[in-house]
């Protein structure tokens, strides 16, 4: 700072009272080195005098108009000439001296010179108000490193699928289905129709399939092993692709040729990952592994794939195994009533996505699908017509526009991206509503400086910048923090949200987007307090006008609805998914998940399987053995058939359901209930084309007494024994759907129920076991609860990261009412003094300081309940079973946010209130 600024800098602490002895001498010394200024210094303390008693008394505002009537005076005795040069040479100051700004070179210095005096008093008044600068900074940190973390995850859900070097022209074909309420999206094709489609449609440059259905064998988990090697190693993510597969995605090889990688029956593509495993150091480009113990199959590798990018739809795959030379069954590559098929395509550039999507349902529904239903006499076939329409989905939609599409993968949900878009945004308007509450209210403290400011030159303009410049250091310490802070915070980030997501500090963009924001944040943040404070009259200053509109500024209390309305409609929302999924995981779902061992793998044992269940029937720990990988948990097998009354198949529409191979033990070891009927007998013979139907089916099949009854799937009649009591198999997102269980062997999943006791030790014993049938084969097992609970994992993800924004948005929103409450306290001293001398209580002025507020979070409680009443109605949609939105769920979520405004609040209002009134009178 030069001499001149710092002169007037201790003129003006001198005029409002704030200077100390140390500084006055100092100016003393420095106006006798400049007797140029002293002149103009003199006549400004001359002009500030008070000169009668009146004046000293308290009416302090006749002398500040009397200096307004003395600047008037002179400015009209100045030729207008002058004064227009005087403010074009940018002497914006009267009564200081003149500086020429000759050229460029001294107009670069002077700007730099502001700019430094400006940093300086923003840094002081940072330093002087502490507690209010840290809560400024403090809730501003919060919300970046919250904004950040948020931003980190949109970016990888974003970047999903991009690393494809033709993306925007792959696409999948997705199947819509809308007849008889039931409203379906999949994408599982008949073999034939890839073929089909390269044939009948130019547009199609190339198609490949993907087969990735775990009922048959092969594609899922398998048991794997080099040839040369004893033991067996169980491995998930096969599946079955077609060679021109690997030439639309152009999948990177390590070894071997991509354009030859699959074109041979048994042959399969490995990941670079799991050929470090299996061959360490070496290239496995022709070597033979088996799957499980199959030696009639041997697969020989092909290629190895670069690891597929975990931000591909396709990353669970590390096995890709050829569809030459493959046919599941007779006719299977050509027959159009079985789907289990993807189908990606190429289309050629230019191609209209509306006019495709029509002229492939058109010609494939048309051309193919109805005539072949009619041909086998199905008499869905005019249904299907008008229910089944085909599209197009570009393969970088498919991770987060899939949430209703059923396609057995794990993918992210376009809706949770602008959700989670929203709560980081209000979470940094929070903050930045802090900062405009903290400022408008602390403006009484400013307005002194203003006025000053303003009566010896200063511009609004200036004074602008100067508030901008404060605003702009809060918003830059604030990012530092925060950056800090998502550092900290990032692992527990990863954790709720199931992600691997690093900050990147090696790309370049990072530091200049920080710095950008920062300034954005920093100018939005402050450009309201600017304005406003940089707008007081210095004449309604000294009147006090300005201290009473800051305690009922309506602005400020409308800032602290939006505030508490945001936090409440978290908390309700984070109630309510709560709630839900502690009614989806304790909901009775028709059978007994619990104590239950599954036991994977067990295919490997061939025949031994029967052997190995007997030998656990002899633990005692052991109730009940099954052999059955249909399970009602996801990830293990399904098969969807058509279903019709006996001889009505040509007569009748058919009834969709799923078709399980189960043992004779399977009812009573999941405890199920036979509401009708019988369980299969393995001693009697014909109970191997016998069934137990789910009472959905019976009723779709309009059967009053299905038992006895008998059932076709399309092949011969089958014999209903029994029916069994509806019970969830599928998601609680769904309903239950018809289901047949047929006596039958389907090996590759033992589950064994335990009796409640010593878990430990009963494990142990199945291990042993175990290792007595399968030497070379580590055991493994899940337990089906956890299962269960797995398939609602990323509603639980959801509900963890709405808590903890929620938390986050609570603990912002109370900083800026705890500073409110402080400054209102301090504002309100001298009141406080008179009612506490007048005989109020403590309770008394508690109540005075706290009711405002509370009143606030009352409004904010109407408004909030409304809109997260119609956001959960939305969001409970997506499930068959849901819980009911009671009227307790609002007045939990206000009591709760009247509760934490009340402590926030009362501690300043309490300490307020227990103040020794006779030092708050003094100081008046």
């Amino acid at each position: 700072m030069n001499t001149e600024d710092r002169i007037w800098n201790l003129v003006i602490k001198k005029l409002t009272h704030e200077a100390s002895e140390q500084e006055l001498q100092e100016l003393a010394i420095l106006l006798s080195e400049n007797p140029d200024i002293d002149d103009s210094v003199n006549l400004m303390l001359k002009w500030w005098q008070p000169q009668t008693e009146q004046t000293q008394e308290g009416h302090s505002y006749f002398l500040f108009k009397k200096i307004l009537n003395r600047i008037k005076e002179a400015e009209t005795k100045l030729p207008l000439t002058n004064l227009s040069q005087e403010t074009k040479a940018g002497n914006f100051e009267p009564g200081f001296k003149k500086k020429a700004l000759s050229n460029p070179i001294n107009h670069f210095v002077s700007h730099i010179t502001m700019i430094k005096n400006y940093l300086k008093i923003a840094v002081r008044q940072l330093l002087k108000q502490k507690m209010y600068a840290a809560i400024k900074v403090g809730g501003f940190a919060l919300s970046i490193a919250a904004c950040l973390l948020i931003a980190l995850y949109i970016r990888e859900e974003l970047s999903f699928d991009k690393s494809y070097p033709d993306a925007d022209s792959i696409y999948r074909i997705v199947g819509i289905y809308n007849m008889d309420n039931i409203h379906e999206k999949g994408v599982d094709w008949p073999a034939v129709m890839g073929r089909t489609m390269k044939a009948d449609f130019p547009e199609v440059e190339k198609f490949g399939r993907l087969m990735p259905n775990s009922l048959f064998w092969g594609a899922g988990s398998n048991e794997l092993k080099r040839s040369d090697a004893p033991e067996n190693t169980h491995e998930e993510g096969f599946v079955y692709a077609d060679q021109s597969l690997l030439d639309i995605l152009k999948l990177p090889m390590i070894y071997g040729d991509r354009a030859h990688a699959l074109a041979e029956p048994l042959t399969m593509v490995i990941s670079k990952s799991k050929a470090d495993k299996y061959f360490p150091g070496q290239n496995p480009v022709g070597k033979v592994m088996y799957l499980n113990n199959n030696k009639s199959k041997p697969y020989k590798i092909g290629a190895v794939m670069q690891d597929i990018p975990t931000t591909s739809h396709l990353h669970e795959y590390n096995f890709f195994l050829t569809l030459a030379g493959v046919e599941f069954w007779n006719g299977e590559q050509t027959t159009w009533q079985a789907s289990n098929y993807r189908i990606y395509v190429a289309l050629k550039p230019g191609t209209n996505m509306a006019q495709f999507n029509k002229k492939v349902t058109d010609g494939i529904i048309n051309n193919y699908y109805i005539p072949d239903m009619i041909k086998s006499g199905d008499k869905n076939a005019s249904k299907i017509k008008n229910a089944l329409t085909m599209r197009v989905q570009n393969v970088e939609d498919i991770n987060l526009r899939s949430y209703d599409i059923h396609d057995g993968m794990s993918h992210g949900d376009i809706r949770f991206i602008w959700l989670f878009g929203a709560v980081a945004g209000f979470i940094l308007l929070i903050a930045c509503i802090n900062f405009i509450n903290l400022s408008t209210a602390k403006s009484a403290n400013r307005a002194k400086e203003v006025g000053l400011r303003k009566v010896v030159g200063s511009q609004r303009s200036g004074l602008i910048q100067q508030f901008l410049t404060e605003s702009l250091l809060y918003s830059f310490f604030s990012f530092a923090l925060g950056l800090i802070l998502a550092v900290i915070l990032l692992p527990y980030f990863n954790m709720l949200a199931s992600k691997s997501l690093t900050i990147p500090w090696q790309q370049w963009w990072l530091l200049p987007t920080v710095l950008v924001s920062a300034v954005i944040i920093g100018v939005v943040a402050g450009i309201y307090p600017a304005f406003y404070l940089s707008g007081f009259k210095p004449a309604e200053v000294l009147k006090g006008k300005l201290s009473s509109g800051s305690k009922s500024s309506g602005l400020r209390n409308g800032l602290v609805v939006f505030q508490f309305t945001t936090s409440i409609i978290l908390i309700i929302s984070t109630f309510i998914i709560y709630n839900q999924m502690q009614f989806i995981l304790n909901k009775k779902v028709g059978f007994e998940k619990d104590q239950v061992v599954m036991i994977q793998g067990t295919n490997t044992l061939d025949n031994e399987v029967k052997n190995f269940k007997e030998e656990l029937l002899k633990l005692p720990a052991v109730k009940s053995v099954s052999i059955s990988d249909f399970l009602p948990v996801a990830g293990t097998k399904r098969n969807g058939n058509p279903f019709y009354n006996e001889g009505k198949v040509k007569t009748e529409t058919s009834v969709g359901g799923q078709f399980w191979d189960i043992d004779a033990d399977y009812i009573k070891t999941f405890g199920m209930k036979l509401v009708a009927g019988r369980n299969f007998n393995p001693a009697m013979k014909t109970d191997s084309q016998a069934v137990i139907i789910n009472q959905t089916l019976a009723k779709r099949l309009n059967l009053k007494n299905p038992v006895g009854k008998r059932i076709s799937n399309g092949g011969d009649p089958m014999l209903v024994i029994g029916v069994v009591q509806d019970f969830n198999f599928e998601s609680l997102r769904d309903g239950i759907e018809p289901l047949v269980l047929h006596l039958s062997n389907s090996n590759s999943i033992v589950s064994v129920k335990v009796k409640t006791g010593d878990m430990k030790n009963t494990l142990a014993e199945i291990t042993r076991t175990w290792k007595s049938f399968s030497p070379n084969q580590p055991i493994r097992y899940t337990f089906m609860d956890e299962r269960f609970a797995s398939m609602y994992a990323d509603v639980q993800r959801m509900g963890r990261i709405f808590t903890s924004f929620a938390i986050l948005a609570i603990i912002i929103a109370c900083l800026g009412l705890f500073a409110l409450a402080a400054y209102m306290a301090e504002q309100r001293s001298k009141e406080i003094g008179i009612r506490k001398v007048l005989g109020a209580s403590i309770g008394n002025i508690t109540t005075l300081l706290s009711l405002n507020f509370i009143k606030l979070v009352f409004i904010a409680i109407v408004i909030a309940s409304p809109i997260a009443w119609w956001a959960m109605t939305k969001w409970l949609q997506d499930f068959t079973y849901r819980i009911p939105i009671g009227w307790e769920v609002f007045v939990f979520a206000g009591i709760v946010a009247i509760s934490i405004a009340l402590l926030t609040v009362s501690f300043q209002s309490i300490k307020a209130a227990i103040a020794n009134p006779i030092k708050s009178l003094k100081s008046e």
